[in-house]
């Protein structure tokens, strides 16, 4: 049982303490006057904004406990730490909400158990409870801690009073609740009427032991680590932890021992006036102590191989463990009683089968009996019925005897008779044979000739389709030649079309070559007056030359022709002209042809080229 089951157990009778309706559902006012306080309890921030906004749907209405539990499990429970907060604190606050509406006993009795202790019961009730709710006790869980309560009083357990208060219906079908086990311990029959005293310091004793993981506690001589001396303390000893204090009331702890799995105690030989010494060897130290005899040396030492037995096996109480083999145990016991009870059904089904067929095997030897009587009866009766049987046939025989003379007389005559009609039958038989065979031959023709009319049938109707197909394929030959026909003539008009077409491009392209041939010729001339002009133009510039040289002072004049300037760019313009005239010729036939001209600029280019004093 981990610790958010035990802290669910405390919060559940909380929770039911605030239903007053009994309906299961609790206010949100109240819900958050609980929720605050074991925050508090719990050493945990508590956010109240956090409440409305998980019940925000449900307004002002009460909550029941399964709305409840999502906001406790993801705001309170989810942040408890283990050993933040005590834990007795919580128990108390839970119980004070439950008793004030759940815990009421009556005023006169003598025996009312204290708050505290009624505390503790409820407390040690939880611990001992099954894991369902509502919560309740089995009684053998009830047995045992009323055992340990008896035992820690020193008196025995008043067997006789708990059974019958075991035996009543409500307890029977349901279990105990925790406010019916505080009446029963309220009356004090089961305490056998023990003073309040000792009845609470057992009480305590119990809770000490069981809810507060005590597994012993008590005055033990230990030596001092420093002085080395001797002193008594009050040791309390828990699954992780040997403490030890001035006193018994627990007020002023001295220290503390951890105990883990390196630990282990010894027996320890008597020595400095001690006696029954053992010692608790950890780590780092080693502890010297002293018990008052022999048995309380031997319980301290048990106890503490105890602890150190659950801390390795990694439990952290001896009674949760004890709680879970009981319940094992119980269940292991409810499984043998269980099957024990199959058996003895078995047995008692088994012994009612025997009872049964001896029973029925007593009828049958009765009517064996029976039908024995009634054989003997019978073959009485049929040995009269077959003596005067005898009798009646040795008459019926003589009588026999007669008639079968007169029989044999008769029966010459009917064999007579019947020979003559063996013979007629006969007969009548061959003529029957002879006119079937007749009839077969004139039914298998009439059935042959069926066959040949109703394939003469078929003949003439595949026929006929045959007809109606050839028809049908005689129309789209005949449509098929038109058509071919129309498509002969129509391609014969295009061949003749594209030859007429044809002819006509072959003289045009001999046009086109023969003026492709004239321009050539054209050009040629013009190049060869193109080359006579760049001639002529290269023999006018030498005479401009020649004609445009200074006079030197006493140079001899030669006598030439002069040439003036207009009459040089006459020449100039008249060449210019000429060769303008055949360009656009050109160009014109150029064009014609589709051949790329030859520009006035490119000439001019070409003809600088060849006489750069052209220009």
């Amino acid at each position: 049982m981990d610790l958010r089951s035990e802290l669910l157990k405390s919060i559940w009778y909380g929770f039911t303490a605030l239903d007053l309706e009994k309906s299961g559902k609790v206010s949100k006012s109240q819900l958050k006057v609980l929720s605050h306080n074991l925050c508090t309890v719990l050493s945990i921030p508590h956010d109240p904004v956090a409440l409305e906004e998980h019940f925000r749907d449900d307004d002002d209405g009460p909550v029941s406990s399964q709305g409840y539990m999502p906001y406790l499990n993801k705001y309170i429970l989810d942040k408890v730490e283990e050993g933040c907060f005590v834990k007795e604190q919580v128990d108390e606050l839970c119980w004070t909400l439950t008793a004030k509406k759940n815990y009421k006993p009556a005023k006169d009795n003598k025996n009312v158990l204290p708050g505290k202790d009624a505390f503790h019961l409820w407390s040690l009730f939880n611990f001992l409870s099954e894991d369902k709710y509502p919560l309740v006790m089995v009684p053998d869980e009830v047995e045992y801690l009323l055992k340990k309560i008896c035992m820690a009083m020193s008196v025995e357990l008043n067997c006789v009073e708990l059974e019958d208060f075991i035996s009543q219906d409500a307890v029977r079908q349901n279990g105990f609740t925790v406010w019916s086990f505080l009446e029963m311990m309220n009356t004090g029959k089961i305490t056998r009427g023990m003073g309040q005293e000792i009845t609470s310091m057992a009480i305590e004793e119990v809770y000490r032991e069981i809810v507060a993981e005590v597994l012993k506690e008590g005055y033990l001589w230990k030596k001092s680590q420093l002085r080395r001396n001797w002193k008594e303390r009050w040791f309390t000893l828990r699954p992780i932890t040997l403490d030890y204090y001035t006193s018994e009331d627990r007020k002023e702890r001295q220290g503390s021992i951890a105990l883990d799995g390196n630990c282990c105690v010894e027996v320890l030989s008597d020595r400095d006036g001690k006696r029954c010494m053992f010692c608790l060897k950890t780590l780092s130290k080693t502890y010297e102590m002293s018990a008052s005899d022999t048995k309380q040396r031997q319980e301290w030492t048990a106890a503490i191989q105890t602890a150190i037995r659950l801390h390795t096996e990694g439990k952290t109480s001896l009674h949760k463990d004890l709680k879970l083999k009981r319940r094992e145990q119980r269940e292991q016991r409810e499984k043998r009683q269980l099957a024990k009870e199959e058996e003895q059904q078995r047995f008692q089904a088994l012994q009612e089968e025997k009872e049964r067929k001896l029973a029925e095997l007593e009828l049958l030897k009765e009517a064996q009996r029976q039908a024995q009587a009634l054989l003997e009866q019978d073959e009485m009766r049929r040995r009269q019925h077959h003596e005067e049987m005898q009798q009646a046939l040795e008459v019926q025989l003589r009588e026999a005897k007669e008639s079968r003379a007169t029989m044999q007389a008769e029966m010459v005559l009917k064999e007579e008779e019947a020979e003559r009609q063996r013979k007629r039958i006969k007969e009548l038989e061959e003529m029957q044979t002879s006119l079937e065979e007749a009839l077969q031959q004139e039914i298998k023709a009439r059935q042959d000739e069926e066959v040949f009319r109703y394939a003469q049938t078929g003949l003439l109707s595949e026929e006929e389709d045959k007809m109606k197909a050839l028809m049908v394929l005689q129309e789209e030959q005949e449509e098929y030649i038109l058509k071919t026909q129309r498509e002969k003539q129509e391609l014969r008009q295009e061949m003749e079309n594209k030859s007429r077409a044809l002819e006509e491009a072959q003289r045009q392209l001999e046009e086109v070559r023969a003026n492709r041939y004239r321009v050539d010729q054209d050009v040629v001339a013009a190049q060869r007056k193109l080359r006579q002009a760049s001639t002529n133009v290269k023999h006018w510039n030498v005479q401009m030359n020649r004609l445009m040289r200074p006079i030197g002072p006493g140079g001899r004049l030669r006598h030439t022709t002069p040439v003036s300037s207009l009459t040089i760019k006459n020449i100039h313009r008249k060449l210019r002209f000429d060769i303008l005239s055949c360009l656009r010729r050109r160009q014109s036939k150029e064009e014609q042809l589709q051949v790329r001209p030859i520009t006035f600029q490119g000439v001019t280019d070409i003809l600088a080229a060849d006489n750069p004093g052209f220009l």
